[in-house]
Formats: structure tokens, C-alpha cells, sequence
């Protein structure tokens, strides 16, 4: 009895060993595909983590590094208002001046021509008119108000000119940083190829960096020469490429629209305002022409006005008051762009 029962026990353990073997050898394939799944699924899992914590720290690095971009321009740019305003307080000199203006002549010798100029026009006038009062104030007018308003009419038509050129020499110097051009070779360029005055110009940046100074520098000096808002735009992109970095030739490019904008947008005002600046010119004039009128039909009528006493006040007061009415006509139709 004993011995059945270990029979029939090893039976049955042999018949599950068999259908348990069955059972894996039918599952095996789908067990074996399961565990592979697994391990892929975990592979990718933890190689999802890691790329995911690469893409993060990649995105930090980028926008650590544009925090700091951002703060350097912020920088730069508050360091270049801090110099441009300390420029502005100070008042150009009469050497700055004729330097702007494109002279050559030194302070000395336009005082002399000054002084010339002065004594022949008075001397001219005490002749023609017997009046020493007269020829003394139009030997003071001619010394010191003409000779200044001629350096500044030469003055702001130079300026009007750089205007003009820098757009273009500003597409040259973009073009050729495209080629491949470094800055200085595309600056080099411009001081041969550029037209007057932004040849010139140019040209004392490429010596100045001959003597060792550095592009931004020689770019900010420029604006003392030329103190205009288009070259302190131009100097400003200079340096914070210098300092930050970036596209070059994009920055300049997009300057260059910029200036074309505002020179659209300034002759559109020149347009606006030119009605106003024909009336202001009509009435300033009217007095004088109808003094003139009168002069030629009724002499002894208006020579009153120049041979008594009350005469004399009444056109000291007229053209006081005159000159105070053309000054705020120009005050309201001048426009800053």
C-alpha cells in the first residue's frame, strides 16, 4: 500500500512536471517577447531621462547664456548713454566746429579773416551811409554773426551729406561681411570707396586703428566729429557686437533700413511743415517790402521813420518785436525726427 502511494505520488509529480513543461514550451515565445518588451520599455525609459535631462540642461546653458548676453548689451548700452550724455552737457568749441564743418583753417587765422571781414564791411557802410552808429554795429554783425552763421551753414550741409552716403556705405559694408570680409577690411573699403564726407571719415578710423585703437573706440570718436543720432546708432551696434556678439552683418543691415526710415519720415515732415514755413517766411518779409513800396512811391512819407528821433523807436520796437514773432514761427515748425 505504502508502495502505491509513492508510485502514484511520483506519478502525478511526473505528469505536473510534464504539463508544466507543456504549458512553458507553448507560452515560451510570449514569455521570452513579454521580458524583451520589458527590457526595451526600461531601456527607453531611462534613456528618455537622460535625454530629457540633457535637453534641460542644454536649455538652461541657452538661457543662462542669453541672460548674460542680455545683461552685458544692457551694460554696454548704459555705459555708452552714460558717455554720450557727458558729450552732449559739454558745448562744442568754435575748433570743434570748424572741424565738423570740413575747415582746415585754425582758430587764429579765422579770427584774422573775421576781423577783416568785419572792418570791410564797415568801412563800406560809413562810406555809403556817413553814420558811424550804422557802420559799427554792421562792423559787429560782419565780425562776429556772419563768419559763425557761415561755419555753421557749412556745418549742417556737411552733416546733411554724411546722411546721405551712410545708408549706402552701410549696404557696401554689409555685402561684404556676407562675402566674408572681416570689419576692418569692410571699413577699409568704405574709406576708399565711399563718397565725401563719409570717405574722409572712415578714413580717420582706419588710422586710428593703425595707431592702436580699437574699432568700437574709433567708432565712438567718430560721433564727436560728426554728432548726429545715425552715427551714435552706428557706433552703438559696433560695440555691442564687440562685446556680445551676434550677426553682424544683420545688425548693420537692419541699421541701414533704419536710417532710410528716418530719412522717409523726415522729408515727409519737411513736406508737412513747408505751408508753415512759407507763411513764417511771407510775413517776416512783408514788413520789408512794403517799406520798400512805400519808400519808392512816398519818399518824404516814410523818411521820417529814419530822420526823427521817434522814428528810430518805433523801428527799434518793430524789429525787436518782429524778431521775437519769426524766432517762435520757427520754434513751432521745427521738427525733430
Amino acid at each position: 500500500m505504502f508502495g502505491l502511494d509513492i508510485k502514484l505520488v511520483m506519478l502525478v509529480a511526473l505528469v505536473a512536471v510534464a504539463v508544466g513543461a507543456a504549458i512553458y514550451a507553448f507560452f515560451f515565445n510570449t514569455i521570452d517577447a513579454q521580458r524583451h518588451a520589458d527590457t526595451r520599455i526600461s531601456r527607453m525609459s531611462s534613456g528618455s531621462n537622460s535625454n530629457n535631462y540633457a535637453q534641460k540642461k542644454a536649455a538652461n546653458d541657452r538661457i543662462a547664456e542669453m541672460s548674460k548676453r542680455k545683461k552685458s548689451v544692457q551694460e554696454s548700452l548704459k555705459e555708452l548713454e552714460d558717455k554720450q550724455n557727458s558729450k552732449k552737457k559739454k558745448t562744442a568749441s568754435l575748433k570743434d566746429k570748424l572741424a565738423q564743418a570740413g575747415l582746415t583753417v585754425s582758430i587764429e587765422k579765422f579770427y584774422v579773416l573775421s576781423l577783416v571781414l568785419g572792418l570791410f564791411c564797415g568801412v563800406v557802410t560809413y562810406f555809403l551811409s556817413q553814420n558811424p552808429l550804422v557802420s559799427m554795429g554792421v562792423l559787429f554783425v560782419s565780425a562776429a554773426g556772419v563768419p559763425l552763421w557761415i561755419v555753421s551753414f557749412l556745418r549742417k550741409r556737411r552733416f546733411k551729406a554724411f546722411l546721405e552716403e551712410l545708408p549706402n556705405s552701410l549696404d557696401v559694408m554689409v555685402r561684404s561681411i556676407k562675402s566674408g570680409l572681416p570689419l576692418n577690411d569692410a571699413i577699409r573699403l568704405i574709406s576708399y570707396e565711399a563718397a565725401e564726407p563719409v570717405k574722409s571719415e572712415f578714413l580717420k578710423i582706419v588710422e586710428a586703428q593703425q595707431v592702436g585703437m580699437s574699432v568700437p573706440e574709433a567708432c565712438s570718436r567718430m560721433y564727436e566729429r560728426i554728432p548726429v543720432p545715425e552715427v551714435n546708432f552706428f557706433a552703438v551696434v559696433i560695440n555691442i557686437q564687440a562685446q556680445a556678439g551676434g550677426n553682424l552683418s544683420e545688425a548693420l543691415d537692419n541699421l541701414s533700413s533704419v536710417l532710410r526710415a528716418r530719412k522717409t519720415m523726415k522729408a515727409k515732415v519737411k513736406a508737412m511743415s513747408m505751408e508753415a514755413k512759407a507763411s513764417a517766411v511771407i510775413i517776416g518779409a512783408l514788413p520789408f517790402i512794403v517799406g520798400f513800396l512805400v519808400f519808392l512811391s512816398s519818399r518824404d512819407y516814410i523818411m521820417i521813420l529814419f530822420t526823427d528821433q521817434r522814428g528810430h523807436l518805433i523801428m527799434g520796437v518793430s524789429l525787436v518785436w518782429m524778431t521775437i514773432g519769426v524766432l517762435v514761427m520757427r520754434k513751432m515748425i521745427d521738427f525733430e525726427v
